[in-house]
Formats: structure tokens, sequence, C-alpha cells
């Protein structure tokens, strides 16, 4: 450095250094360098002040003079290019900031919050497939280190995957996202997320409800109506009165409320009926050459909540075949679950395929959550599903 380079950087330093920052910027514009170590000085010294100043703009462009001065230290490089791709990403420039950031990681600077900038960079630039994939990588990444996920990693993962309309990555991320953060809220949100999926199955619908109120999830009149409509659509009338009546009890609806009080008048009598008929249903159900009758006896017992009695009927009905095992093997899964058999629970629900293993899925993560509790664990050591 020139001796007058060398006095007039000194004197900016010292400004810094003293909290003078006004003095420190004079004595920075004052800079004129020449060579590759004083225009590293003295892109330092403007990194410097816009740091202190909160100034973006002028953090990226301070970047770019000590990163083209030719002099930077080698071991500095790589968190300098992080750095700037950081600054380009904040700023708006994502193509810059992938270049900038990947060229990082190159150089061997690799921390997960590399992996994510890049993820939401490519997400900004509409590139939702290479967004997700390294979002899913830095899932791993952060797992790999023994660190928790952040909520809003799972929020951004799930919300690309409803825009994109790939309802199986959106049950994925929220299955995956309840097994860390199992709140009532969450719970709803996930299971109203994917319940949005385009042609669901009526009955697949109604067990992601169920799972809903097993969760404390039913927070709202449109919740309750919603169900209890489904419930009774699908000829579970008493399971349809037992929501209402559960709704009212706990004050989430009042007994005047137009919607279900309508639904009540209309399906009491029903429900009655379907209750009093089980017996018949149970007996033809011994006799059958098939599981149908004894599938049918294990949905009306299920919908009771009268889990144990619906294990028996299930394992009949696959007992006999001619039945959707899928379905019959998620029910006796939950029912077995509810029943307190979470080992038998999970082996049932391992049995599912289609539409009805994600069904499966999001109930193993509660089966999951059960035994945790059970044995005094945390929620953060289960198992996450894939």
């Amino acid at each position: 450095m020139s001796d007058t380079f060398r006095a007039a950087s000194r004197a900016a330093r010292a400004a810094l250094d003293s909290g003078d920052v006004n003095t420190a910027n004079a004595q920075i514009t004052t800079l004129q360098p020449a060579t590759p170590l004083e225009k590293y000085i003295a892109g330092s010294l403007k990194y410097d002040y816009a740091s202190r100043r909160s100034d973006p703009q002028a953090i990226r462009r301070a970047l770019t003079d000590m990163l083209e001065s030719g002099a930077t230290p080698e071991a500095q490089v790589p968190y300098l290019r992080y750095l700037a791709g950081y600054y380009s990403y904040y700023l708006g420039e994502q193509g810059d900031a992938i270049a900038q950031v990947n060229y990082a990681r190159q150089l061997g600077y690799a921390p997960v919050e590399t992996t994510v900038l890049l993820a939401d960079a490519n997400i900004k630039k509409k590139k939702s497939t290479e967004g997700l994939a390294l979002l899913e990588q830095a899932v791993t990444e952060q797992r790999a280190s023994g660190k928790p996920v952040p909520e809003a990693w799972f929020d951004r993962a799930i919300a690309m995957s409803y825009q994109a309309g790939k309802w199986a990555d959106v049950a994925k991320w929220s299955q995956q996202k309840l097994a860390l953060y199992p709140t009532p809220g969450n719970w709803r949100s996930g299971l109203i997320n994917f319940e949005a999926a385009p042609g669901l199955d009526p009955q697949v619908q109604l067990d992601l409800y169920r799972l809903q109120s097993a969760t404390g999830a039913i927070a709202s009149e449109r919740d309750v109506q919603a169900y209890a409509t489904l419930a009774s659509r699908n000829g579970y009338e008493a399971e349809a009165m037992a929501v209402i009546e559960a709704a009212r009890t706990s004050g989430k609806l009042t007994s005047t409320e137009a919607v279900t009080a309508a639904l009540v008048k209309s399906i009491s009598v029903k429900a009655k009926k379907n209750i009093a008929a089980l017996p018949a249903l149970v007996k033809k159900a011994e006799t059958a050459k098939d599981g149908t009758s004894a599938s049918n006896a294990g949905d009306a017992y299920f919908s009771l909540s009268q889990f144990p009695q619906a294990v028996t009927q299930y394992r009949l009905a696959l007992s006999k075949g001619g039945v959707d095992m899928a379905r019959v093997s998620t029910r006796l899964g939950i029912a077995l679950a509810r029943s307190g058999d979470l080992p038998g629970a999970k082996a049932s629900l391992a049995q599912a395929t289609g539409s009805w293993a994600t069904v499966a899925n999001f109930w193993n993560v509660w089966v999951d959550q059960q035994a945790q509790r059970t044995a005094g664990a945390s929620p953060a050591a289960i198992n996450t599903p894939t």
C-alpha cells in the first residue's frame, strides 16, 4: 500500500472502531485504491461501513469489490462467495444468488444454510421441483447434524407442493411436520390441506376427519358441520350425532345452530335404527361366504367408537376376503390404535396401499406419538415418515 492510502485507510478503520460512521464514510470516499491489496482493503472498509448502516445493496457492492480485488485471502473466498449469494438472494437477484452459493459450495463452504438458500432461490425462480429436492436435502442434512428441523422449512415445502397440486408431497411434508410439531392447529391445517386434493374418496376423507377429532383439531363450527355431514352421507348417522353432541358439549356449537340442528332432525331416527340393526349384521357376517358383511359391521362399530368390536369384525373380513384389503387393513389399524394395541396398529397400517396408504401414514404419526407419550419421550424423538 502507498503511504497515503495506508494513512487514509487506518483513519477510516479507527473511525469505524470508535463508532463514528460519518467520519469513517468521509475517509472511505477519499480512498483511491490502485493495487490489489488496496482494492481489497477499500472493499472491506466499505463492507464494514455498509453493515453498520444495514444497507444490503452497499454490502453486496462491497463484496464484489473484495472478491474482484485479486488480493482476497484464499481462506475467506468460500464464505465471501456465500455472503455474496445471500445478499443477491435478499435483493431478489436469484440467478446470481444460485451461482454464488454453488461456487461457495464447490470451494468447500457447504453448511445446511447454503442448501436452504439454494432451495428457496430455486423456488423463487419458479423451479419448484429443484427447490423441493434441495429442501428435502436440507432436512436430511439438518437431521444428520442432530439439530431440529425448523417448522418454517416444512411450511415452505407444503405450500409449494400445494400450489403445484402435488398431493402426495403435501401429505409427505405434512406428516413430517406433524411428527415434530404435533399441535392441534398443525394437525388441522395439515389434514385440511390434504383434503383439498381433487377426487378424494369420501371414505378416505372421513378417516381424516376422524383423525382430526382424535388429535383435538376439530376447531370450528365449519369443521363440525363438514365432519357430521360427511359421516351421515356415508351411512354413519350415529357418528354424526355424536360429533354434533360433542361439539355442543364443548361449546364449539350451539343447539340452535341451523345446519346441524336440521341434520340432527333428519338423521336421529335412522341413527337409532342402524344401532338396532347391528346384531343382525354381525350374525350375517359370521355365515357369509366373503368378508363384505363383516367389513360393514366393522365400519358400523368403528363409527360408534366401539373399537374392540370393530377389530373383531375387520379381522373376520380379512380372513374371508372379497373386500377392499387396503381400506379394511387401514381401519383395522386405526381401531387397534384406538383400542390401545399400538404395535398391532402399526403392523396393520403397514398393509395399506394406494390412497389408503396416505391415510395410514397420517394415522401412523398419531400412533407414534401415543407410543412416545407412553414411553415418556419427547415428540422430537419420533421417527418421521418418508
